[in-house]
């Protein structure tokens, strides 16, 4: 018997027995008062409010929370890093990749306003959460541990649900106006930008408009760094949505539109030139009596391109033009049937489609990039249609269960493919694309998942849930169908900011990971009170993709430079680490106001089994501490975040090493009214640091004149003033 079946099989047996154990008990507390550990306000520290109402290792941040973070930071994805087990890859200045007990963006479940958003870029620029903005974000949940099953397919690792502002209606006959309106700055990069949130509705009809726009120039790294190159950005965001409640249940029809003229990338040779989207989302929900219905369906249009910035050698006509071209289709259906009191049955169906045309046009008057376009993917396609079943039990007060099992099916195929020329300078490439043509693109892959969560409430103020799954996530798009074998064409594949080139691999297998992960909190004092919560986690990847050798790049004498071409290969891995958060009220004076303490431990350790060597960008020990203090419209604190050494790096792709640091920021906001003043020093001390997941400066490595290459330097001291008002 396989250990994966072995695995599920005790496991699940044990699970068996323990609730079989646990139903006289149930039945005896049935009748009693049940017990729920309490909700608390949320600062990176959330917890369900009621037993098995959400996994245990839920966290969020909340709008207000968002509100507090918004003059720091236009990034969402580095604002979940303040969350235990999250970090952070580094990319442009809004598009970092959220990586969750290491293992990365792409192997996460993401969904905004519970749709599902497709890479549209070979270096992975347009990142699902680049397309949302802290200012108008309502509130992000993350479940780091095992997640049910009915909240995605086609992943292995945890969940990210991102919402904006939810449809609101007046009450009686008035009409409702409400809305917000929100400036920053940034000293360091000289940031600015803002947001609005505005509602108009009556009891039945509601539309809210969203908009919001951020610019930065280069930022300043700490210390004596000096200016970071390829850190610049832009972009502007809008959405309106509009929402019907009647006897029919609840419709919601919401479009958006998203323009990025341009974002730096310190860590690709490429930079973002332009990337246009725009999407349309329907949503209807609905409680027959009989069962919830809940049904969302999507369509985006995703435009991409990319070129050199200024900081790269880009001039208007010339450079490396790169266009990708997405277009996507989604639907998702959940229907929840009470059995009875204690059961419910919840069944889905969802399905996905991306088409996708990635070309790079011919350059006038070079030799190498021309006379055709480079057709990197050609009319590349990805089809999912997943189905699942839960069944989700409260046994009693102090007992739960959620088990489910889904089956996703996966096609993918790409047409055939050209390269620039079939000169000598582009032979490498002509004989790739041969042999590619001469193979068969489609794939089919039959993946299936499952789950299984218990949570169990010894006593009041204590929980403790245990959950195992074996999930299956198919290989990209790129992943597969990427071919060129040129150092140049090579060396514009891939998301991990190391400067490397890489090639893809038709015959790559699905990843297929089993989980086991365990949470323990103990609270006691009331909503405002201390808690203390243990998150230990392992997962074991069989066929994890990661990449393999094919050859070390040379110059034109044929001296090594230091950067080698990869091929995605699948082998096996393994990933474990453990969480521990808490807070503690240090301070309840009444009039003189209140002082929280709250603090945060992450370890992760991410293995390649078969040759030994650690895993790339995997976040060395995480310290975070957070002192607020709150009296009548007065906020104040203080932000110190401790980061080991990292020393455990994939030689492989020649990651760096980088040093330990501390960071302390400091935070004040004063409101008055509907009014709110914030301001904000981040890295009081200028520290110099280098990031841990930022890969290689090939920004600076590109305006130095390629003579010194250094790890991607952290930000330098900032003054951050935020305002904002409500009516």
């Amino acid at each position: 018997m396989k250990p994966t079946i072995r695995l599920w099989a005790v496991l699940l047996a044990g699970l068996h027995t323990y609730v079989a154990a646990q139903e006289a008990v149930a039945q005896q507390a049935a009748d009693r008062q049940t017990t729920a550990l309490p909700s608390i306000d949320i600062d990176s520290e959330s917890s369900p409010s009621t037993l098995g109402s959400a996994p245990l290792t839920t966290h969020s941040l909340s709008r207000e929370d968002l509100r507090a973070l918004q003059s720091g930071s236009s990034d969402v994805a580095a604002l979940l890093s303040r969350m235990p087990g999250v970090a952070a890859n580094t990319g442009g200045g809004f598009s970092s990749m959220p990586v969750v007990h290491g293992l990365s963006e792409q192997r996460l479940a993401i969904t905004v306003d519970g749709h599902p958003i497709d890479a549209a870029c070979p270096n992975d620029m347009n990142t699902p959460l680049s397309y949302t903005d802290p200012q108008t974000v309502a509130a992000i949940r993350v479940i780091s541990g095992v997640s049910p099953v009915s909240m995605g397919g086609d992943s292995i690792g945890a969940v990210i649900a991102l919402n904006g502002p939810a449809p609101r209606f007046a009450s009686g006959a008035d009409l409702l106006l409400a809305g917000e309106v929100s400036a920053y700055f940034r000293s360091n990069g000289d940031g600015f930008g803002g947001g609005t949130t505005l509602t108009a509705a009556s009891s039945a009809l509601s539309a809210t408009y969203t908009g919001s726009y951020t610019q930065s120039g280069r930022y300043r790294g700490g210390g004596d760094l000096g200016i970071v190159h390829s850190t610049e950005f832009a972009k502007t965001d809008h959405a309106l949505a509009l929402a019907w409640q009647g006897g029919l249940g609840l419709v919601e029809l919401k479009g958006g539109y998203h323009h990025s003229p341009y974002e730096g990338f310190v860590n690709q040779y490429m930079d973002m030139t332009s990337n246009r989207s725009w999407f349309l989302n329907g949503h209807y929900f609905n409680d027959f009596g009989w069962g919830v219905v809940d049904f969302k369906a999507s369509y985006r249009a995703i435009d991409h391109e990319m070129n050199f910035l200024a900081d790269k050698g880009g001039t208007d006509g010339g450079g490396m033009p790169m266009n990708t071209r997405v277009r996507s289709w989604t639907y998702d259906l959940k229907v929840d049937v009470p059995l009875d009191a204690r059961h419910t049955l919840r069944l889905g169906n969802d399905f996905r489609r991306e088409k996708l045309n990635d070309w790079w046009p011919p350059v006038p008057g070079s030799m190498m990039m021309g006379p055709d376009a480079y057709i990197n993917v050609n009319d590349g396609r990805r089809e999912r249609f997943g189905a699942f079943g839960e069944w989700q039990s409260r046994w009693s007060g102090r007992l739960a269960t959620l088990i489910g099992a889904r089956f996703d099916r996966v096609n993918m195929n790409a047409g055939d493919v050209q390269p620039y020329g079939s000169d000598m300078m582009n032979m490498a490439d002509a004989m790739a694309a041969m042999d590619f043509n001469a193979a068969e693109h489609h794939r089919s892959d039959d993946n299936w998942s499952a789950s299984a969560l218990i949570s169990f409430a010894p006593s009041e103020g204590v929980m403790a849930e245990l959950g195992i799954a074996h999930k299956v996530r198919s290989p990209n798009l790129y992943e597969r169908y990427s071919w060129g074998r040129g150092t140049m064409s090579s060396s514009m594949i891939g998301w991990f900011g190391d400067g490397n080139g890489y090639v893809g691999n038709l015959v790559l297998k699905p990843e297929r990971a089993d989980t086991v992960s365990a949470a323990l909190e103990v609270r006691g004092g009331g909503k405002d009170g201390w808690f203390l919560r243990l998150e230990p986690h392992y997962t074991h990847v069989d066929d994890y993709i990661d990449a393999a050798l094919l050859r070390r790049f040379t110059d034109m004498m044929g001296m090594p430079t230091g950067f080698v071409q990869l091929q995605f290969t699948n082998v096996q891995a393994e990933f474990y680490g453990v969480d521990l958060s808490g807070a503690v009220p240090l301070w309840d004076g009444g009039r003189w106001g209140r002082t929280r303490l709250t603090g945060s431990l992450a370890v992760v350790q991410g293995q390649n089994l078969q040759s030994r060597e650690p895993l790339y960008h995997q976040m060395p020990l995480d310290l975070k501490f957070a002192l607020r203090h709150a009296v009548g419209g007065f906020e104040g604190g203080l932000d110190l975040e401790w980061v080991a050494d990292k020393t455990r790096v994939d030689p492989l792709r020649a990651e760096p090493r980088t040093d330990s640091y501390v960071l302390l920021n400091l935070r004040t906001a004063y409101r008055l009214g509907a009014w709110r003043l914030s301001a904000e020093v981040q890295n009081l001390f200028d520290k110099a640091f280098d990031l841990p997941l930022g890969g290689v400066s090939l920004g600076d490595y590109k305006a130095g004149g390629r003579t010194a290459l250094r790890p991607v330097p952290g930000r330098g001291r900032s003054f951050d003033l935020g305002l904002s008002v409500r009516f």
